[in-house]
């Protein structure tokens, strides 16, 4: 997961102070000088470290934390305010024209950072907001990035632009904001080339499109995993081209995040969604405060209840309710349950955006794709009577099961047992989740 190496050395370090009744200045310094080393292991800018622990510094030597009754928490406090302040602050929105006026987007970035796929999502995302988006293929260096394009604007059911590669980019971008005029179409999005490297070439083609179309934003994707290198390329673009927004790719694998710490405070452009997977669906908004919190340790609630609503059928999910209240809960209920989780990416991560839950995930042997994969054929291999009864059974009942699935009968035994576990959990996760009525989360509860 994005940030685990940096999130849990923080963690350690805010866990020692909040183990002492009453902070020095000495035990605030060198804490802070652990953090230091933290981001900068991380990949953090070293001159966006240095003005990131002065920040912290002169607010947590001081009289208003020595004083309180909770200093260590104070610090932490203190170091997510200026975190979140590191990052923007604010959340930015993409800059859409109102009504059926033209909005024009034009996407860059080197080659391997995601940009072909996270253009798609982007057109998913505003489609869905009653936009009709058009997927522009200006890369004429690569067949396979049109044809890359025409597949996901297909499973977006997005229409998708294309003139070959015997055409001039800035020529294909003219005649695709024709063909949206034409057509009905209000957001026109161009999925420039990427290139191995920032060159000479590839920022005249980019200006000259910009030349030419009346470009209403220029967003940058860059790979978060390339960490300073990403910080880097942003400022080229910045000094070269001009970007009103950067997107991060692949903050769901294994990176130290520090181009999410950086970009905003080196190149003064906001982060405006982070990629957090492979599935067209795996495209966040950037908050700057939960992701302050993601990274502290402390959760990220309002992003879970908000995949949640996306994901879980309201209908489906009160029906669950009373079934669970009734202690009527089969296996085809299971089977549902595990849909939704997948939808909203994973137990891992959601377990991880609970207050709490991180630290205790360590070591877990929580599912992938290829166990639940294995689950549901057992289920399947059940009798509609059995899904519905699950204490019907008994050893030759399994054995059967087993045979039908293709699987060793311990693992029929797991299921059962886990089973029985989710059931329980599915009782106690909501009161976790603090759900209160009249309160933010309602009568919301999540599908387990």
């Amino acid at each position: 997961m994005a940030f685990e190496s940096l999130s849990d050395k923080l963690q350690n370090i805010f866990k020692n102070l909040k183990g002492k009744g009453k902070l020095t200045e000495s035990d605030v310094k060198a804490a802070l000088k652990e953090v230091k080393i933290a981001l900068l292991e991380a990949d953090v800018s070293f001159k966006v470290v240095k003005q990131f622990i002065n920040a912290v510094s002169e607010r947590a030597v001081g009289e208003e934390v020595m004083t309180s009754l909770t200093p260590g928490q104070m610090v932490i406090k203190i170091v997510n305010e200026e975190m979140v302040k590191l990052m923007g602050s604010e959340t930015t929105e993409l800059t859409i024209k109102p009504g059926n006026e033209i909005t024009i987007i034009m996407t860059m970035g080197l080659q391997g950072a995601g940009k072909t796929t996270t253009i798609a999502k982007i057109a998913g995302k505003l489609k869905a907001k009653g936009k009709k988006p058009l997927l522009v293929a200006c890369d004429v260096y690569r067949p396979a990035a049109i044809e890359q394009l025409k597949i996901n604007g297909q499973k977006q059911e997005v229409p998708v632009f294309a003139m070959g590669t015997d055409h001039k980019p800035v020529n294909i971008a003219k005649a695709a904001v024709e063909h949206a005029t034409k057509n009905g179409m209000n957001v026109v999005i161009l999925d420039t080339a990427g290139r191995l490297h920032v060159d000479e070439d590839m920022m005249n083609e980019l200006v000259e499109i910009k030349e030419n179309v009346n470009i209403t934003q220029t967003i940058l994707v860059v790979d978060a995993m390339t960490g300073q290198d990403a910080v880097n390329v942003a400022s080229s673009f910045e000094e070269k081209i001009g970007i009103d927004g950067v997107i991060l790719t692949k903050l769901d694998g294994d990176t130290r995040g520090g181009a999410a710490l950086s970009i905003r405070a080196v190149t003064g452009k906001p982060i405006l969604y982070i990629g957090m997977g492979e599935k067209l669906s795996d495209l966040e908004q950037f908050y700057p405060d939960r992701m302050a919190s993601r990274i502290l340790g402390m959760g990220d609630v309002l992003t879970l209840i908000e995949k949640a609503q996306s994901a879980v059928d309201e209908e489906k999910a009160k029906e669950m309710e009373r079934k669970l209240k009734k202690a009527e809960l089969g296996f085809d209920d299971y089977l549902e349950y595990m849909s939704q989780i997948k939808k909203m990416g994973g137990l891992a991560d959601i377990l991880a955006m609970m207050p709490g839950m991180g630290n205790q995930l360590k070591g877990a042997a929580l599912p992938d794709e290829k166990s639940l994969s294995r689950i549901e054929a057992i289920i399947y291999s059940m009798t509609p009577k059995e899904r519905s009864t699950p204490s019907l059974l008994n050893p030759s009942r399994k054995n059967r099961i087993a045979r039908g699935a293709g699987v060793d009968i311990a693992e029929v035994n797991r299921l059962v047992k886990n089973f029985e576990q989710a059931r329980k959990m599915m009782k106690q996760l909501p009161g976790m989740m603090g759900g209160r009525r009249g309160g933010k989360m309602g009568r919301f509860k999540l599908p387990f």
